[in-house]
């Protein structure tokens, strides 16, 4: 990280790929990602770390975009929904949120699937208790959450061995 005049050069890597980045120390990655970077599957919600509209993965772990400042990221690796969709587990965990109904409007959707790959990179088999509580800091006004533990639970059973 180098300092210039405000704004410092934060190197990190964004989807696999090693990015410069030239901002305001205190700019948050959300802002960064949707503006610099054109990827607009991380969303803004709340603004405060509610609702996981803006969850990305840093480093394997989920994490709220809108709650990370800049000043933060050097050297840490940065996976958007953009990043992540080119993989297997991506296709596993879509076909089980189809199959169950788990994407209605779709603004919470990104937020989720990486959710659903934070956890299930951790436990891959969780009961339905630990996905509820897992899942609790992304917020859902159309689904009422059952077709998304659903889904978890089938992208589990069929992504064996992958997690």
């Amino acid at each position: 990280m180098t300092i210039m005049n405000d704004a410092i050069l934060v190197e990190f890597t964004l989807n696999g790929e090693p990015v410069t980045v030239n901002s305001h120390p205190l700019r948050r990655l959300l802002d960064v990602l949707r503006e610099e970077f054109g990827l607009t599957g991380t969303k803004e919600g709340c603004g405060e770390g509610e609702c996981g509209a803006c969850a990305v993965l840093m480093d394997g772990k989920l994490i709220n975009a809108c709650l990370v400042p800049m000043g933060t990221l050097a050297k840490h690796d940065v996976t958007t929904i953009e990043g992540f969709r080119n993989t297997k587990r991506f296709e596993v965990i879509k076909a089980a949120y189809e199959t169950e109904g788990g994407v209605q409007c779709g603004f919470c959707t990104p937020g989720m699937v990486l959710a659903t790959e934070a956890l299930l990179s951790s436990s891959p088999h969780p009961s339905r208790d630990e996905i509820a509580s897992f899942l609790s800091g992304n917020l859902c006004r159309c689904t009422g959450y059952d077709m998304i533990i659903k889904s978890v639970i089938t992208a589990s059973k069929e992504g064996d061995g992958l997690w």
